[in-house]
């Protein structure tokens, strides 16, 4: 049983996890209970833009929206999209509510209302996503894994992709060039 869930909650990789998919990452935990805690990272982009995934399902889009990065958003199902986006009361198909102003969609009706330009007003496309079983990110962050900071919409779509973990962590008043790659426990 978790203490307190994580949900809504910026997971900023310490240096000890220096080596793997997780180096350096930022992932945006979208659930978090007693059965484990699942989460999209939202700095790693890939070597192709948005209008790439748009072709691949036969959607149009416009010039401004096909230049969107598209992100490495964790190491499970990479095959799939995950669109994490501010949330403006339209519900699509396949939508978790974060929270007021945060939702995660993973349904085709919002790929066709992006390429339309009647998307939400702010989103990302990652695929894939970040999974832990249960008691597991509990074990990572005992381990000082992982930074856990509050979540805004402005770190998440409005802070630039290579500054995130440093701004993220200066949210706490860490500066990551600083941090030891091996931290102890007193």
């Amino acid at each position: 049983m978790i203490v307190s869930s994580l949900k809504d909650h910026l997971l900023v990789a310490m240096p000890s996890l220096a080596s793997g998919f997780f180096n350096q990452s930022v992932t945006y935990l979208c659930e978090h209970d007693e059965n484990g805690a699942m989460g999209i990272v939202i700095n790693k982009p890939l070597e192709f833009e948005l209008e790439h995934v748009l072709a691949q399902l036969d959607i149009a889009c416009g010039v401004k929206t096909g230049k969107q990065p598209v992100f490495k958003g964790g190491p499970v199902q990479q095959e799939h999209g995950f669109i994490l986006h501010r949330f403006e009361q339209r519900i699509f198909d396949s939508t978790l509510v974060v929270n007021d102003d945060i939702a995660l969609t993973t349904s085709i009706d919002i790929m066709q209302a992006i390429g339309r330009g009647e998307g939400p007003s702010q989103y990302l496309l990652a695929l894939g996503y970040a999974g832990w079983g249960a008691g597991q990110l509990e074990q990572e962050i005992s381990e000082n894994s992982w930074l856990t900071v509050p979540a805004t919409a402005e770190l998440i779509f409005d802070t630039p992709r290579s500054h995130l973990v440093q701004i993220a962590a200066s949210q706490l008043g860490f500066d990551m060039n600083l941090m030891p790659a091996h931290a102890g426990h007193a």
